[in-house]
Order: structure tokens, then C-alpha cells, then sequence
């Protein structure tokens, strides 16, 4: 069983998505993910995004951490439940509603967004199998919507390629868990 590691809501015990079809994200991984977003002081106050969320463990622990505002997307009914089951239990440990669910797929969520929306850390947990074309779709979707300053954190496991990064993101930093790999992109600073 997940559970939140740290902050306002720590060890509270998180709800999974029955079956086969997520992969959660270990604790072990999420621990050091997270130990080095504190490190870039990337959740006080931020704008957090979750796509393809699964459980939405890795957004309602940016909520657990200080993070002002977290939206969890996931387009599976029994996924986004879960989503639901776990935001209700964050935000009651917050005392108020920092962490929201929508259920719809990530490009649709996306393409419905005010122009002036932007997120501070972008979580994507994609399926596995999820084509790298897609992949690349959606990041180059992200990519305008990321604020001055911010961070996208892609996992996928450790045998699939690094991400094709679209024009206005690079990456600056991975980091490989046993099966799974962690690629960090922030904005490309515009020249002057």
C-alpha cells in the first residue's frame, strides 16, 4: 500500500487502483523524487499538474508538501475514483481544498485550458506502452503551459528512450531506479 512519505498529511495511507493496469510508483522512487524537488524549492506555494495520474499518489504528495493548487488528470473511470478517494483524504488532512480531480484524457484536458494557465511541476506518469509519438505530443502541449522557472518530470521505465523534448523544453537532469527512469526538463531560457 502507497502512503503519503512527507509533509502536512504525512503517513496517511493511500487508496490503489485495483488490477494490473497502473504501475504505481514505488515509495522508494517517489522518496527521491521528491527529495530533490524540495531541493529546487519547487512545491511551496506551486502550481502542480499530475498527468496521467493513477492513483494521483505524486500530486496529492506535492499537496501534502505545500504545493497551493494540484490537478489530477486521468482518463480511466476506476483510476480516477481512486484519484478522488485520495484528494478527499489529502485535502481533509490540509483543512482545506488544495487538490483537485478531473477525469478526461491528458490532451483533451489540456486543449481546454485558458491561455494564462501555467503550472509550476508538471508530474507524467504515462503508461508504459504509451507510443513515444504521444509522448511527445503531449510535451510539446506542456511545454507552453510550464511558468518561468519550472520543472516537467517524465517517468517511464528504464528501457524506454529519453523523451523526444519538444522546442522550449530540455532536459537537465535523470536518474535511473532499477526499472524505472526519471527525466527532468525545465524551459529553455531564452538567449539575451
Amino acid at each position: 500500500m502507497s502512503r503519503i512519505i512527507a509533509g502536512a498529511a504525512g503517513g496517511i495511507s493511500l487508496a490503489s487502483v485495483p488490477g494490473d493496469r497502473t504501475r504505481p510508483t514505488t515509495d522508494r522512487v517517489k522518496e527521491a523524487l521528491f527529495s530533490r524537488l524540495d531541493s529546487y524549492g519547487m512545491l511551496a506555494g506551486a502550481r502542480v499538474l499530475d498527468l496521467f495520474a493513477g492513483s494521483g499518489a505524486l500530486g496529492v504528495e506535492s499537496a501534502s508538501r505545500g504545493a497551493a493548487e494540484v490537478d489530477l488528470v486521468e482518463l480511466s473511470e476506476k483510476a480516477a475514483g481512486v484519484c478522488r478517494k485520495n484528494a478527499a483524504l489529502v485535502n481533509k488532512a490540509l483543512g482545506r481544498t488544495v487538490v483537485r480531480v478531473t477525469r478526461t484524457g491528458v490532451l483533451q484536458f489540456l486543449d481546454r485550458l485558458h491561455s494564462h494557465d501555467r503550472w509550476d511541476l508538471v508530474l507524467m506518469d504515462p503508461p508504459y506502452p504509451l507510443p513515444e509519438a504521444e509522448l511527445a505530443e503531449v510535451l510539446g502541449t506542456v511545454a507552453p503551459r510550464l511558468a518561468a522557472g519550472g520543472v516537467v518530470v517524465v517517468e517511464r521505465s528504464s528501457r524506454s528512450p529519453e523523451p523526444r523534448w519538444p522546442a522550449g523544453l530540455e532536459r537537465f537532469a535523470e536518474k535511473k531506479y532499477g526499472e524505472t527512469m526519471l527525466w527532468y526538463a525545465e524551459p529553455v531560457q531564452a538567449a539575451g
